[in-house]
């Protein structure tokens, strides 16, 4: 008896067990259930809210275009009308006033050519039907009203006919070459049907083909590669409570080892017991870069010829933004650092421009950029030449040695790639930047750290620019007060 009541509890314990693994198991699947239904409502939050949505960079490509050679611009320079009647006098054919009939329309007394300024009593109607003006004085014909359509002195620099403006975008416009016998079409035109793809694609899609030249003028006011007076900052670092060393050895966690503004405040108060919150930091951070940005930017640098550009992306107030750095990379010298809420032509203006103003004017026409195949860099140099300054870019696609270009400028590539890993990992703990002017910050230290005080191997573990009021100091925050001294010098001596 006593046998068969302890196999009847071990049967009635194994019964439970498994009642209860039964109903945990019900239980484990009720709760998948739950929060599948949760994570679907989830999904169907986001997908239908109105709030925006932070995109991933890798789904924001640059436009592909091809960029042709830049055209045949001809400066024109206003006419004197009344030196070409004296000139005319003295060869004995003096060009006299229009001797209207009666009949013939009038024009107004207050018109004038706009080549030459002579008054309208040289002027006469060439077409009724256009309204287009001639000028007996220096041949020259126009429309009352529309002078600057024209575009006189833009022309197709393979038939040397004049381009049509076909479109204006913002910011720029679009002029074409509409010649049929122009070499460039014919060219187009055989291969398009010399290539069977190519041949099937424009029978299907002609307008998705490229056949006339095509030039885009972009209207952005050009600025002299002149470097510009510094402006002496409305701040004072004399009036700031705490000691200059606090302040050097705040910059110090902050910039050189990448800490946020709250790590910082507390790696101050729990090694060094000194109590400052992460605002003032920040106030600090923004005040000297202040001082330091015109001293950065107008360093007279010793350069090589090895330049290289690329933009990264970085994230302002929620949203994707752009950062193009211009580098040497054989000295490890950062030479621009602009920041653009788009990745345009303006953007890689600018960028180039602050590059250009640090390279010794002599040696700007030698100068070779290697940039990826975004075709803004491209736009870029067509902008400055059309502003007589000539370099040029080199453009190297993707990583990989697929062709000789490549193989040749691949490790330049690879340098500018480095370069964006390493801000990357500075950018990172921000998690973004809540305002332009924080980013501007956080940039302009990062670029006078890599440039006067971050030691690099491939320079033998030896800064990029080594100022030696700064390098004979014993240790970093030292050499930050130093360079904050030397920027503050220089800008009150110029500015």
């Amino acid at each position: 008896m006593l046998y068969t009541s302890i196999i009847n509890a071990q049967f009635e314990i194994i019964y439970y067990c498994l009642k209860e693994n039964i109903r945990q198991q019900e239980m484990l699947e009720k709760y998948r259930d739950l929060t599948r239904s949760l994570i679907e409502e989830r999904d169907q939050f986001f997908k239908h809210s109105r709030a925006p949505k932070a995109s991933e960079p890798l789904d924001l490509p640059y436009k592909h275009m091809e960029i042709d050679d830049l055209p045949v611009i001809k400066k024109v320079h206003d006419l004197n009308y009344q030196r070409i009647l004296d000139y005319s006098e003295d060869l004995g054919q003096p060009i006299k006033p229009i001797r209207r009939r009666k009949t013939s329309p009038k024009l107004s007394k207050k018109e004038k050519c706009p080549r030459c300024h002579a008054p309208h009593s040289y002027l006469y109607l060439n077409n009724k039907q256009t309204g287009q003006r001639y000028c007996k004085v220096c041949h020259h014909t126009h429309i009352s009203g529309k002078e600057s359509q024209k575009p006189r002195l833009i022309r197709c620099p393979h038939c040397m006919t004049a381009l049509e403006k076909i479109k204006t975008r913002e910011g720029f416009e679009i002029y074409k070459c509409k010649k049929k016998a122009c070499p460039y079409y014919q060219q187009r035109k055989r291969e398009i049907h010399n290539d069977s793809f190519l041949k099937a694609t424009y029978l299907a899609n002609p307008e998705s083909m490229k056949l006339h030249y095509i030039y885009r003028d972009f209207q952005k006011e050009f600025k002299p590669l002149d470097k510009e007076t510094p402006i002496k900052p409305p701040v004072d670092l004399s009036r700031i409570h705490h000691s200059q060393h606090v302040v050097s050895l705040a910059m110090t966690y902050h910039v050189n080892y990448a800490m946020s503004l709250r790590k910082t405040a507390a790696i101050l108060y729990d090694i060094h017991q000194v109590t400052v919150s992460h605002q003032i930091i920040a106030n600090w951070a923004e005040t000297i870069s202040l001082w330091v940005k015109p001293f950065t930017e107008h360093y007279p640098y010793d350069l090589s010829d090895q330049f290289c550009g690329d933009e990264t992306y970085i994230r302002i107030k929620g949203k994707w933004n752009y950062l193009i750095f211009f580098f040497d990379a054989i000295n490890k010298i950062i030479l621009s650092d602009h920041v653009s809420a788009h990745r345009d032509t303006d953007a890689a203006i600018e960028a180039l421009r602050e590059a250009l103003v640090k390279i010794n004017p002599e040696e700007r026409e030698n100068i070779n950029f290697i940039v990826d195949g975004n075709p803004i860099y491209l736009l870029a140099q067509q902008y400055f030449a059309k502003h007589d300054i000539t370099f040029d870019i080199t453009q190297v696609i993707g990583l990989t040695n697929e062709d000789e270009v490549s193989q040749e400028y691949h490790w330049l590539k690879q340098t500018i790639e480095r370069l964006n890993r390493s801000f990357k990992s500075d950018y990172r703990v921000t998690n973004g930047f809540k305002s332009m002017n924080g980013a501007e910050v956080r940039i302009t230290l990062f670029t006078t750290f890599y440039n006067f005080l971050r030691p690099h191997q491939a320079l033998d573990y030896n800064v990029p620019v080594a100022i030696p009021e700064v390098q004979r100091q014993a240790h970093m925050p030292a050499k930050w007060l130093t360079l904050i001294e030397l920027a503050q010098d220089y800008v009150e001596s110029v500015a």
